[in-house]
């Protein structure tokens, strides 16, 4: 017996998955398999998941290949014409044990249906699986899957379905779960968070569900959150900012831009005075909090002084970890019928965020000289602070802890304690 090789392309929500997957695969009795958990998010995610696809069938010759994931779900058919691949299963096929009882490698012998996808926007349900210690020291909750919004870049909805939370109880079970287990940090994950609890009774809110966390999870040292859309965060999300220690002070904003010409093209809920309000609001209230954004270089139409107000939203709103996307047409989006900006200039746009963005974040790594951090150690000589700032130690430390360390100084993108 072989055991399954899997391939994670994308988002920690992928990631997630995966190891989901791996259980339903042990226990079906799945081997001798390749499984590639595609993303779908730029042309440039399919272009490498064709090319991990390839690569495993080259190293697992003999090896039927399972390819999933979002950029199945949205193109089925780009996958089924590869020679390599020996089925395609959706999104929602993923997470069910029966799928996997069928994946089994007598079953795959004369396999005749070769793609496994039904409609996503169909789903109503959050999948049931809850992986009990996914990551090391630090584990990912899933509480919500899907998005109900319309972003004209975005290929997303149709390869996640429509929005679906995790109720409160079962997420509050899970890391109760995870704490016993001794993990010392829990990251609330999700494709789009914000609009956690609008689909279920009395339709709560992601503050009402942290502070639920909060207050049920005693023994929990540390709450984080991953991306939000600051536009959708509520009164009591900003209390939990304000009040409890325990929710980190590091916030993912999805901000996409800075000019409010592309936001609206791009459909996005929020203008340019909307994100910097936010972000001052927010430091009102917890004055080291740091921020992460996604930014969108070359989005059609945008104009050279369109792209430098996206470049002044980075001191604008003051943000610290930036991740850049130079635009790519996703096929079936309305961004794609947009007159597209010249490729090479968005390529030298991305190129000019991501160092701004590098000088962000050696401004602030430079500000953190002398001061005392609380350190959650991921290996003996790594670890991230409160603001998810890695640090490397100067000696080993106990793995898995959370220790007190005066940061001495950085070194490229990581400080020194």
């Amino acid at each position: 017996m072989t055991v399954p090789v899997f391939s994670t392309l994308g988002c920690r929500l992928n990631a997630y998955e995966t190891e989901a997957m791996k259980e339903l695969a042990a226990a079906a009795g799945v081997d001798n398999a390749v499984i590639v958990n595609t993303c779908a998010v730029t042309a440039e995610a399919v272009r490498k998941a064709k090319q991990e696809i390839r690569r495993l069938a080259r190293e697992n010759p003999g090896a039927p290949v399972i390819v999933t994931g979002c950029a199945a779900q949205t193109e089925p058919e780009t996958f089924a014409g590869m020679p390599e691949v020996t089925k395609v299963i959706g999104n929602t096929e993923k997470m069910k044990a029966d799928t996997w009882q069928s994946l089994r490698a007598p079953d795959l012998i004369g396999l005749t249906e070769k793609v496994q996808v039904d409609d996503i926007m169909s789903v109503r349900e959050t999948a049931g699986h809850l992986i009990d210690g996914f990551g090391r020291h630090r584990a990912y909750v899933q509480v919500q899957n899907g998005c109900d919004h319309r972003c004209t870049f975005c290929i997303i909805p149709y390869g996640r379905g429509n929005s679906r939370s995790v109720p409160a109880g079962v997420v509050v079970e899970q890391i109760k779960r995870l704490v016993d287990k001794g993990f010392q940090e829990v990251v609330l994950t999700g494709v789009d968070l914000t609009s956690w609890g609008a689909d279920l009774p009395a339709t709560p809110r992601l503050g009402d569900l942290v502070m639920r966390i909060l207050r049920l999870v005693p023994d929990l040292p540390r709450l984080r959150i991953s991306s939000i859309d600051s536009i959708e965060a509520d009164e009591m999300l900003m209390q939990a900012i304000a009040t409890e220690p325990r929710l980190m002070p590091h916030l993912h904003l999805s901000l996409q831009a800075g000019d409010d010409m592309i936001l609206k093209r791009m459909k996005r809920r929020h203008l340019r005075d909307d994100a910097i309000r936010f972000c001052e609001e927010a430091r009102r209230l917890r004055p080291d909090i740091v921020f992460g954004a996604d930014i969108i270089a070359g989005f059609p139409t945008e104009t050279e002084q369109m792209f430098e107000n996206s470049v002044r939203l980075i001191r604008d709103c003051g943000l610290t970890f930036l991740h850049v996307f130079p635009f790519s047409p996703r096929k079936g989006t309305p961004a794609a019928r947009m007159p597209q900006v010249n490729g090479a200039v968005t390529k030298a746009r991305a190129a000019r965020l991501r160092a701004e963005g590098e000088a962000a974040l050696t401004r602030y790594l430079a500000s953190q000289a002398g001061e005392m951090r609380h350190i959650l150690t991921e290996t003996p000589r790594m670890g991230r602070t409160e603001h998810f700032a890695e640090v490397r130690f100067e000696s080993d430390q106990p793995e898995g802890q959370i220790v007190t360390a005066r940061i001495t100084g950085f070194a490229g993108e990581q400080l020194l304690a």
